[in-house]
């Protein structure tokens, strides 16, 4: 279901894209440029979207003598997921947090904010650790990152049309007139629709990674301590970041209580500790070490 959910939202994004293409150039011309600026955007966004991440962040990449313990975690994961091991990012932050990236398992890459790494007991940063994961086995990094291109797309493309009106100009169709109206309603909501769409598509793949987790781990329960922890922390230490970004995270990097849930890039935290321990009654409570 979150599959379907997931390849139904991208592609009201895709449309949003086009449509917005056709009102700005007209005709099928401008269709065939919508589809051209969503192919070039998601390659782009397929071959760098890991490294932009990364260097956003200032990750800077670890090995197994730097941190032993975290390696070996990730490792031992990665072997019950049937997972290639990622490379390793520590993020300098005090701000707790995790992210993973890259294209697909083989160019993955998954980071932790030093933060994250002081703050979790082993069972809990296991389960964070689980969690991004799942992303990576899932294919959400590359999800994440077309939905962030387009989205981007969409916005520039309603920034061009306000500039056509602006200055006189508008569709390009020599077939009909433009509708001013229908002009205007499109620069202002298809952006806002799009953002709306692409926090969709990031809570629906967040709450596919926590079952991922749940089920990778055997204990649902600690990756739901762990959000409770981080959600209180942001509050406390929140993480400076882009806004672009704030998808690839597994919790809000700061507060915002003031918004409402449709423009969160994630689900409410109390909606996700709910559903994992809910899954560790299904699993039948089953708690694997997978420290020792």
């Amino acid at each position: 279901m979150n599959q379907f959910k997931t390849v139904a939202l991208l592609g009201l994004l895709s449309a949003l894209l086009i449509t917005i293409s056709y009102y700005l150039i007209g005709g099928s011309t401008g269709i065939l440029v919508g589809v051209a600026i969503a192919a070039v955007t998601n390659i782009g966004s397929w071959y760098y979207s890991d490294k932009i991440a990364l260097a956003a962040y200032r990750a800077q990449p670890i090995d197994p003598s730097q941190a032993p313990g975290l390696y070996n975690m990730v490792e031992r994961l990665c072997q019950r997921a049937n997972l290639p091991m990622p490379a390793l990012y520590i993020v300098p932050s005090a701000g707790a947090n995790a992210f993973a990236t890259g294209r697909d398992p083989q160019h993955a890459a998954v980071a932790v904010t030093e933060g994250i790494v002081q703050l979790l007991p082993e069972d809990e940063l296991e389960g964070v650790i689980a969690h991004e994961l799942s992303h990576v086995r899932n294919r959400d990094t590359l999800t994440q990152a077309v939905a962030a291109t387009i989205a981007g797309a969409i916005s520039f493309l309603a920034q061009m049309m306000s500039y056509s009106l602006w200055w006189g100009g508008g569709s390009r169709n020599s077939d009909r007139s433009a509708n001013p109206l229908g002009l205007l309603l499109t620069i202002t909501l298809a952006p806002l629709a799009a953002s709306v769409i692409q926090m969709g598509i990031s809570r629906t793949r967040e709450f596919a990674a926590d079952a991922g987790a749940a089920k990778l781990t055997g204990n649902p329960r600690a990756l739901a301590s762990a959000l409770q922890r981080l959600e209180n922390t942001a509050k406390q230490i929140p993480m400076g970041s882009n806004p672009a970004f704030e998808p690839l995270l597994i919790v809000n990097p700061f507060s915002r209580q003031f918004m409402s849930s449709l423009f969160s890039t994630h689900p409410p935290t109390a909606a996700r500790i709910e559903r994992l321990l809910e899954l560790e009654g299904e699993l039948g409570g089953q708690t694997p070490n997978l420290l020792v």
